[in-house]
């Protein structure tokens, strides 16, 4: 039976350079790492009529998508966990949240689906006005997909909701900050804590809590 592979979950808001570390965890580690989170999920396996499905942002504004976002995020986790079962690498971006129209409570229940698996587990952050920066040098390039600043230069409340709410609990492994380290950076810092250690323990510390409602 093939050794797990490793687990690598990357959390953070929209624009926070969670895509481009994933990108250069594929480049620079030894091994194929599979890429399975948000971007592959909401973009190319969600049914247009259900997306942004596990996209969805901060604030209850889609009530009629949630009843489907703990079935696609437990799907979604369900092959991270047979790819590493197999002994394939996986990172995953992703932007967990709980701020729906109520409580979802998806985060302890993935987590537990992954028990028995490693895992590490790492906080993406960056200051919100470097995202904002991102968000309005790449207006164009991303066709109206993430909102930009207004036209007084204010940043608007979804940007706010993401920066506040995707960070809750706040428990990590690893937090790496985009605005002082780049994609690479970012991947050689997860990579010395996979090699040498301690053990990570997030995703334990949250399947554990109370939060499963």
């Amino acid at each position: 039976m093939a050794e797990p592979g490793q687990i690598v979950v990357l959390n953070g808001a929209p624009r926070s350079g969670k895509s481009s570390i994933a990108s250069a965890i594929q480049e620079r580690f030894d091994g194929p790492w599979m890429n399975l989170g948000v971007d592959v999920f909401a973009r190319h396996v969600t049914p247009q009529r259900y997306q942004p499905g596990i996209g969805l942002r901060p604030g209850g504004e889609r009530p009629d998508l949630e009843a489907f976002l703990p079935m696609f995020y437990a799907a979604m986790y369900e092959s991270v966990a047979a790819h590493s079962r197999l002994g394939l690498n996986v990172v995953v971006d992703v932007g967990h949240h709980d701020s729906y129209s109520r409580p979802l409570r998806i985060l302890p229940r993935v987590a537990s689906q992954l028990d028995g698996l490693p895992v590490l587990v790492v906080g993406v952050r960056c200051p919100i006005e470097v995202i904002m920066q991102r968000r309005d040098a790449g207006q164009g390039e991303q066709e109206g997909r993430y909102a930009t600043s207004t036209r007084s230069g204010d940043i608007p409340d979804a940007v706010r909701l993401w920066q506040r709410e995707v960070h809750l609990p706040g428990i990590y492994d690893l937090e790496v900050d985009t605005s002082v380290l780049s994609p690479a950076e970012s991947a050689d810092l997860i990579r010395a804590r996979l090699r040498d250690g301690p053990a990570p323990t997030a995703f334990t510390q949250i399947a554990s809590s109370t939060d499963h409602g």
